[in-house]
């Protein structure tokens, strides 16, 4: 293919983060476009493709019998040409020791919606670690939200996984959409009708961290005038709450606020050393109160991983976000430099006018 029919993107544009690695290709692999990224990452400490964003470019090209130049570990520009559909089936994708499963769950979500037969993804890798979504967020927060849209995915969280070691297992089920999606619309934050969340630790039942954690949430949302519904879950060899136990210790928090115009927000952090339950449960509490506080109606996380299936509805989505991030601001310019989508930022409301891909 001749150079000048390639798309370019400059990874140290916006945020100059991995979200632009992921949507690139995600973008590349629906507008059949062939790619050339540079600047990967060059704003990060760690510049280029980690293993972590290696394996989303690998299982975006697996799936559409795409080809990759020069991606691997460390590198700076890569160049990916895009096959001619999407394959459905059933895949394993290996992550690695500390790289995030559910980041790449975001990216294959929505080639899932246009694979020509329907799939099974099963992800292995770190399911709760700070600076990525938690696999609760994702099945009990976004999930909801593009089913919503008309999307038929189902998400199962078969063992935890953590950092350093990983091991965690996802299996993600998709049917092919049957028309295109539709915008989604969350203007008005409404009334809460109440918070749900799961506080999960595996090896650490005497410790009792997940009792600490949800105690300390509970007791700072409840004095905000929050009924909340904490479930405790305790992953361990002698009472595994998942299909398989962690393979080491670890911990997460998610919960989330329901109201009843159909918001959803939620708020998680993932266990760390010398980090207590109680630090956990209480920051956990207070991001969740700042974005409801905002009025927003989509938490910080929520609010830029719409972005992607808005920009492929049909028709306009409108989404009340807390605050502008350098996630969200990246991942509309991609939407409209890449699909054609049309956005529009009105103070802390963000307007998608979608492309109507199918």
């Amino acid at each position: 293919m001749k150079d000048s029919c390639i798309f370019r993107i400059d990874g140290s544009e916006k945020s100059g983060s991995g979200t632009i690695v992921r949507d690139a290709v995600l973008f590349g692999v629906l507008s059949k476009k062939a790619l050339k990224l540079n600047n990967i990452r060059s704003k990060r400490q760690k510049p280029g493709l980690r293993p972590q964003h290696l394996k989303v470019l690998e299982a975006a090209s697996e799936l559409c019998e795409g080809k990759l130049e020069n991606a691997t570990v460390g590198s700076d520009i890569i160049e990916f040409y895009p096959g001619k559909a999407i394959r459905g089936g059933r895949f394993t994708f290996d992550i690695g020791t500390a790289g995030s499963a559910t980041m790449l769950a975001l990216c294959i979500l929505p080639l899932g919606l246009f694979a020509r037969s329907s799939s099974t993804y099963r992800i292995i890798g770190v399911l709760f670690q700070d600076f990525a979504p938690s696999a609760f967020h994702l099945k009990y927060v976004l999930l909801p939200m593009i089913q919503k849209m008309g999307a038929d995915i189902e998400i199962k969280i078969i063992c935890p996984g953590y950092v350093p070691k990983g091991n965690g297992v996802l299996e993600i089920q998709i049917s092919p959409l049957k028309k295109m999606l539709s915008p989604i619309m969350l203007m008005e934050q409404g009334k809460m009708i109440g918070i749900r969340g799961y506080s999960l630790s595996s090896h650490l039942e005497k410790r009792k961290v997940s009792e600490r954690m949800a105690d300390e949430c509970q007791k700072y949302l409840e004095a905000s005038g929050f009924k909340t519904d904490i479930r405790i879950l305790n992953d361990n060899k002698n009472a595994p709450v998942f299909e398989k136990a962690a393979v080491q210790s670890g911990a997460a928090l998610a919960v989330w606020a329901q109201t009843d115009t159909g918001c959803l927000i939620g708020s998680d952090m993932a266990g760390a050393l010398r980090r207590s339950a109680e630090f956990i449960g209480n920051t956990v509490a207070r991001n969740l109160m700042e974005d409801i506080e905002t009025g927003a109606c989509a938490d910080r996380f929520l609010s830029d991983q719409l972005i992607p299936f808005a920009a492929l509805a049909e028709g306009t989505s409108k989404i009340r976000i807390p605050a502008m991030t350098d996630h969200i601001d990246a991942r509309l310019w991609l939407a409209e430099t890449m699909l054609g989508a049309k956005t529009q930022i009105n103070g802390n409301l963000i307007q998608i006018k979608g492309v109507g891909y199918s």
